[in-house]
């Protein structure tokens, strides 16, 4: 297991190697640069003259680098990835970009974990109850709930329900994770309370596409296992059927399910994203969409060097899970 995990950590760098180069040249195909937005926005909006603003902006652009080539600018962002931990310099928010990383990426991960038990908890839930009773109301509702979630995008069902909160239930604030009376206030149950108000949306929206999925792989999986010969032989032992069923086909069930594990939190991200935009939630969504829009390149950069690490990282917890799970699977 200790060979397989090295060598799996040790083919991940260059796996994100190539990555963040990609990601890298992408995010520079639109014509421009940030140094262009500055320019227009000083001539739209501080009545600049265009001599005046094409100073200005060289100037911008001289002083963060991006008068120099991109292989250049490639090649020391990644040097002060490795050698300092420093991710660059965000031009539109005038911080390192660490700092925001630090200061939005772990609510992103709280809301996206989060959304990943909802999913993966509610989803295996109601898989079991659906193939236990086949065909019945509660598995026709189910199913019929299951649809909606992989048909009805996110961002429509966040606005729905945004418009739900404000005009139906008089819900303030809803763009925030917390009440501006418990904003600066220390932890306290009331508190707890107050975030659990905000983030509860999120988490549904999110996690719902996640559990229909997962409601409809588990309940395929578990309707093939319950027709296997071995869990046949154990009904025919006399075992209840509670034990049958939790104890020798969810196991096997299981599978595919762990194996999508890997998938499943940048899966749950891209949802958490989508809802954030819409409801401009404090967490990374906003912050990297603006970054597109304004080309703020280290920002939105980094942003999915993240987004890569995560998944790459939950490919490996998953093969570690499923390993754990059936004893069968052997790594070398």
């Amino acid at each position: 297991m200790t060979g397989f995990l090295l060598r799996r950590l040790a083919a991940s760098v260059p796996l994100l190697l190539a990555i963040s180069i990609v990601c890298f040249v992408v995010i520079q195909l639109p014509p421009g640069d940030f140094a262009s937005k500055y320019k227009d926005n000083l001539i739209e909006r501080a009545g600049m003259t265009e001599s005046e603003a094409d100073r200005l902006a060289g100037e911008l652009r001289v002083q963060y680098g991006l008068d120099k080539p991109m292989p250049v600018q490639y090649l020391n962002w990644v040097w002060g990835i490795v050698s300092r931990g420093h991710f660059g310099f965000s031009f539109a928010y005038k911080k390192d970009v660490g700092e925001l990383i630090a200061e939005r990426l772990p609510r992103t991960m709280l809301l996206a974990l989060g959304a990943h038990f909802v999913a993966t908890f509610f989803g295996v839930l109601i898989g079991i109850y659906s193939a236990t009773h086949k065909y019945t109301l509660g598995d026709n509702l189910a199913t019929v709930v299951a649809f909606l979630g992989m048909g009805v995008p996110r961002f429509f069902l966040a606005l729905i329900v945004m418009y739900w909160l404000v005009f139906g239930a008089g819900q303030q604030h809803v763009g925030s994770l917390l009440s501006p009376a418990y904003a600066v206030a220390p932890w306290t149950w009331s508190k707890f309370a107050d975030l659990l108000k905000h983030v509860w949306p999120v988490l549904a929206i999110a996690g719902f596409a996640g559990m229909a999925r997962n409601m409809r792989v588990m309940r395929s999986n578990l309707l093939d296992v319950l027709d296997a010969q071995y869990v046949v032989t154990a009904r025919s032992k006399g075992l209840r059927e509670s034990t049958v069923v939790l104890r020798h086909a969810v196991p096997n069930a299981l599978h595919p399910l762990l194996m999508y594990q890997g998938m499943a939190l940048p899966y749950m991200l891209t949802g958490e994203m989508e809802v954030a935009i819409v409801m401009t939630l404090p967490t990374m969504a906003p912050m990297f969409y603006d970054s597109l829009i304004n080309q703020d390149i280290y920002v939105s950069a980094s942003f999915l060097l993240i987004f890569a690490c995560v998944l790459v990282l939950g490919n490996l917890l998953a093969d570690i899970l499923l390993v754990t799970l059936d004893p069968r699977i052997r790594v070398k």
